[in-house]
């Protein structure tokens, strides 16, 4: 899972900066980014969750 969280890091970021880039209307730019960051946040933690260890397993 990490390659699909890297993924959607990016894709946020794309959505982000399209939706500042395109829109013209505040409400519009602003329900657009958060979407954004929503994204991100899905990707960060697939990211997190995909670099942690198992319960009970030591290095």
């Amino acid at each position: 899972m990490k390659l699909p969280g890297f993924l959607m890091l990016v894709a946020g970021w794309g959505i982000v900066l399209a939706a500042l880039a395109l829109l013209r209307s505040a409400s519009q730019q602003s329900t657009f980014v958060l979407a954004g960051f929503g994204v991100q946040a899905v990707g960060l933690v697939l990211v997190v969750r995909s670099h942690m260890l198992p319960r009970g397993r030591a290095r």
